[in-house]
């Protein structure tokens, strides 16, 4: 990232400098070239101003008596003017500094003269020995007249002028440099503020364990009607996303390493006790009594394994995602049947069923020991699902409702329509979760043995004791795998677990 916005800071400094060095080429050329044709056109003015005073003078005089071509006459011009009288006789000469003395011009000077136009326009010439001229010829009767000024003060004018521009245009690409950098880099140091927390984030260790991502880009870089802004918020928008991911994944590292442990603690006990009575069965063969006892408590774990390698194969296959069957369930139905089955399991228990149209379900209470229908079922609850797998979910219901409270315990199974489907509730007036237990209660292997068993017998502790806490975990997963939600709200003789079902 340092190198990117190095990188950048260099191109839009570089940019910056090379429009300042065009524009100050521009503006340098365009001055020049002006300055240049203003100073031409004032030394062709003077030109034209000399022609006129040489052929005033030159008509004004005669030759002295002096046979032979008449000289021009230099009187009246300035220092490096050019006069020359090209026909009949050519002669010419240019004034010298001192105006005390006229340079004779050559043959060549006076044949190169000869030879521009004598249009009264002033012409531009390169005379030998003499350098650059502006020179203008004019016909007068028979006589051919030149007037001319030199270049010379114009073009050390101009190398002055082009000798300052470019010594500007250095001292302005410098300047342009040295303030371009201090101003890129100030505007991009919110962009290397954000930076800096990228780098942050980027050298914590996030491969595994739980992961402590605090650092955001500050709020003041988050504005995004900025650019920088809109790149802070979306930093702190995946860092946000970044943190749930990596707690979700902590998360489930923590339950399946929980999952491993208690799983292998569930297994353990019943195949420590199927060691022990198959040791037993070996040293006293010929004791039909301990052989039948350890063949009893080998198959009774063997079922106990069993049921929980199933359990466990189900919770796998519903985290795996597998479809369950979509079908017409008459909920009504099958809480019938369940209630029947656990009245005949535990007639210590107080059983009543609450469905529409049931009107004698306060009776059926007081038929609790009897295995006989619980109630009427003018109405029904349809929902759509899987029969077996919703038969699962009430039995374990009711499997903890019998296990987890002492005889006696009123237990009333309850079910509505919903305008989504179906609802039902399963009540009872046992001891209730323990408070810190409740937000954990469907998880799996979480158990509230101590609190639930504390009224228990002695059998009621041994059937506790054979649970693997799986129970309600399976129904949390059976109702989110047929797109329902499952809730608890427990309290001292109060304890009800509500599951709604899609239609």
């Amino acid at each position: 990232m340092s190198n990117l916005l190095a990188s950048l800071t260099s191109r839009l400094v570089v940019t910056a400098v090379v429009l300042v060095a065009l524009v100050s080429v521009l503006i340098a050329t365009v001055t020049t070239l002006a300055l240049r044709a203003s100073l031409l056109d004032r030394l062709d003015h003077d030109v034209q101003s000399s022609l006129g005073r040489f052929s005033d003078n030159d008509h004004d005089r005669d030759n002295g008596g002096v046979p032979g071509p008449r000289p021009p006459d230099a009187g009246f011009q300035g220092p490096g003017t050019l006069v020359a009288r090209l026909r009949p006789a050519p002669s010419g000469c240019v004034v010298s500094e001192e105006h005390a003395a006229c340079r004779t011009l050559s043959t060549t000077a006076l044949t190169d003269l000869a030879a521009l136009p004598a249009d009264g326009r002033v012409h531009g010439v390169t005379l030998p020995g003499l350098g650059s001229y502006r020179v203008v010829l004019r016909q007068e009767g028979g006589a051919l007249i030149a007037s001319g000024r030199p270049l010379s003060e114009v073009d050390a004018t101009v190398a002055q002028l082009i000798w300052w521009e470019v010594l500007l245009t250095l001292l302005g690409v410098v300047a342009a440099a040295g303030a371009g950098l201090f101003v890129v880099r100030r505007q991009l140091r919110p962009l290397r503020e954000v930076a800096d927390t990228a780098h942050v984030v980027a050298e914590l260790p996030l491969a595994s364990g739980e992961i402590d991502l605090t650092e955001r880009v500050p709020d003041h870089l988050t504005d995004e009607r900025t650019e920088v802004g809109q790149v802070g918020a979306a930093l702190n928008k995946l860092l946000v996303h970044v943190e749930s991911s990596l707690e979700a994944r902590h998360r489930s590292e923590q339950q399946v390493r929980q999952f491993v442990a208690d799983a292998s603690h569930e297994l353990r006990t019943p195949l420590t006790t199927i060691a022990g009575y198959t040791e037993l069965a070996r040293r006293r063969p010929d004791d039909p009594s301990a052989v039948r006892t350890a063949l009893g408590k080998v198959q009774e774990e063997s079922g106990r394994m069993t049921a929980l390698v199933e359990d466990l194969l189900l919770l796998a296959r519903l985290d795996a995602g597998r479809p369950l069957e979509r079908e017409p369930v008459d909920l009504s139905r099958l809480l019938v049947e369940a209630v029947s089955d656990a009245r005949v399991v535990s007639p210590d228990h107080r059983w009543r069923l609450d469905l529409p149209g049931d009107a004698d379900s306060a009776d059926s209470a007081v038929g609790a020991g009897s295995a006989g229908s619980a109630g009427g079922t003018d109405g029904t609850v349809q929902v759509t699902g899987d029969t077996h797998g919703l038969h699962q979910v009430v039995t374990n219901l009711l499997t903890n409702a019998r296990k987890y409270t002492p005889p006696g315990t009123v237990v009333t199974v309850s079910a509505r329509a919903t305008p989504s489907g179906g609802r039902f509730c399963v009540h009872d007036t046992g001891p209730g979760f323990p408070p810190e237990l409740v937000e954990h209660a469907f998880e799996r292997f979480a158990r509230g043995d101590t609190a639930r068993t504390r009224s228990l017998d002695g059998e009621g502790a041994d059937a506790v004791v054979g649970g693997h806490g799986l129970g309600l975990s399976l129904v949390e997963a059976i109702v989110h795998a047929h797109g329902g939600t499952v809730r608890l709200d427990s309290r001292p003789g109060d304890t009800t677990i509500t599951v709604d079902l899609p239609g």
